[in-house]
């Protein structure tokens, strides 16, 4: 599709979710298609998809349906220039408390996970070696938590 607009199907793929799972994200209101077509067909830009990409890593960690609908507005939020700098505030610290929680939940899954274990035995041996790879509570890729 042109002018970076993308049916669902191609945002279902790029996220690696079925199209049934993006309709639910819709259903819920985590989702808002960008346009619709004159036929009405859905149509959707890189940012839903770095949207879903987030929802999708938010769900293994246990946030519910509203928490993520919160994260999500928060972030809206930190990224709106035009919003009052109170609020902007506000939601930073918002999407902080966030990410606290998924650092908890994700360390709550290593110390469940003896292959994690197993894994990070190893890395302690070679540390920075071949194989090492960033630790799953790095929220570096998110604007958002960057800007704290």
């Amino acid at each position: 599709m042109s002018d970076g607009m993308h049916g669902v199907g191609e945002v279902a793929e790029r996220a690696v979710l079925s199209l049934r799972t993006v309709h639910y994200y819709e259903e819920t209101g985590l989702l808002e298609p960008g346009k619709r077509t004159d036929g009405g067909f859905r149509l959707y830009t890189a940012e839903h998809v770095d949207r879903l990409a987030l929802i999708r890593r938010m769900k293994p960690l246990g946030f519910t349906v509203q928490q993520m609908r919160e994260l999500l507005g928060a972030r809206d939020i930190v990224a709106d220039e035009a919003a009052p700098d109170a609020a902007r505030q506000t939601a930073r610290e918002r999407v902080g408390e966030f990410a606290a929680l998924a650092d908890d939940a994700c360390e709550r899954l290593r110390k469940q996970s003896p292959a994690t274990n197993r894994s990070s035995s190893s890395r302690a041996a070679n540390p920075g070696g071949h194989g090492s790879s960033p630790p799953a509570n790095d929220h570096s890729d998110d604007p958002a938590i960057r800007g704290r």
